[in-house]
């Protein structure tokens, strides 16, 4: 869990702090509470707290629908508990949204008004920026793009359902498809009675293990498939990649770009499009959240 308290202008903190989500003595509610208080600047005044969260939300009302790594975090008011606490404005908006909204403003993404933010990681998240306009949807749900289904009746995903992208492509899908592979009777130098992580297969590839370069090129050709599906809907100008496994770089990159361009319908969707890694790393909720107290504190 990390917080940050920010001028009224430029992105430098004034404060920042890091803690660990659980603890066996305090609820995570509690946790972010102290966290704040940790960070509030002793002689400014606070405009307004802003919060990049897990899980499907309402940014209207901070109301969290499920966070599933967050214990207690269903059905959670999130917004209404903390306005109990701080007399302040209280913006809430889900976290992959606002990393888009972070490389939008202060990344990768600046002088783009069409965009689309993807982090692949443990799962898949992502962000769309449309019109210089953050997409949020009729309840706050839109851009859940690790749920686009991609192989019908496929994999079950994290969240029950089956064939989305994040089962097929995050860290967990590519770690799965090795040890499925090691099942069936192939060879690696990795071993089921090990416990590797997608960046273990990255470095198994990058020395030659030919399974762990199909279990990448696997993970690539189904994140292709959904890049040019979401360019066809949204015709943005650049796409930022953001995560852990995005940073195993050709790896994944080559047999995705591959996909995508043989599935995109009109080569004018390619015209100028950038395909570009992400700027802010661990920083993009946090400055994303800074983005949305911003513009909202400023159309108010």
């Amino acid at each position: 869990m990390r917080a940050a308290s920010y001028p009224s202008t430029g992105i430098q903190p004034i404060n920042r702090h890091k803690i660990s989500t659980e603890s066996p003595i305090e609820t995570v509610f509690e946790r972010l509470v102290n966290l704040i208080h940790v960070i509030w600047p002793v002689n400014h005044e606070v405009a307004a707290i802003s919060v990049a969260s897990a899980g499907p939300l309402n940014p209207k009302t901070g109301f969290i629908y499920d966070a599933p790594n967050i214990p207690g975090w269903k059905d959670f008011p999130l917004g209404d508990k903390l306005r109990e606490i701080f007399p302040v404005p209280i913006f809430i908006g889900n976290d992959a949204n606002l990393a888009a909204m972070g490389e939008w403003k202060y990344g990768n993404g600046i002088d783009h008004s069409d965009l689309i933010f993807l982090t692949i990681s443990t799962g898949i998240g992502g962000g769309i920026i449309c019109n210089n306009a953050l997409m949020e949807g009729h309840n706050g749900l839109a851009a859940e793009l690790g749920h686009i289904t991609v192989q019908p009746d496929g994999l079950v995903c994290s969240c029950g359902k089956l064939g989305h992208l994040e089962a097929l492509a995050s860290g967990p899908a590519i770690v799965a498809y090795v040890r499925l592979s090691l099942l069936s009777g192939q060879t690696s130098t990795l071993h089921l009675d090990k416990e590797f992580s997608a960046y273990d297969v990255a470095l198994a590839a990058k020395t030659g293990d030919q399974l762990a370069v199909r279990a990448y090129a696997h993970a690539g050709f189904y994140l292709g498939q959904a890049l040019a599906s979401l360019i066809h809907i949204f015709n943005p100008s650049i796409i930022i990649l953001g995560g852990g496994v995005a940073q195993s770089g050709a790896l994944l990159f080559e047999p995705m770009l591959e996909k995508m361009y043989a599935s995109v319908m009109e080569p004018s969707y390619l015209q100028d499009l950038e395909i570009v890694p992400a700027r802010l790393g661990d920083d993009a909720g946090l400055l994303g959240a800074l983005a949305l107290a911003r513009q909202k504190l400023q159309n108010s």
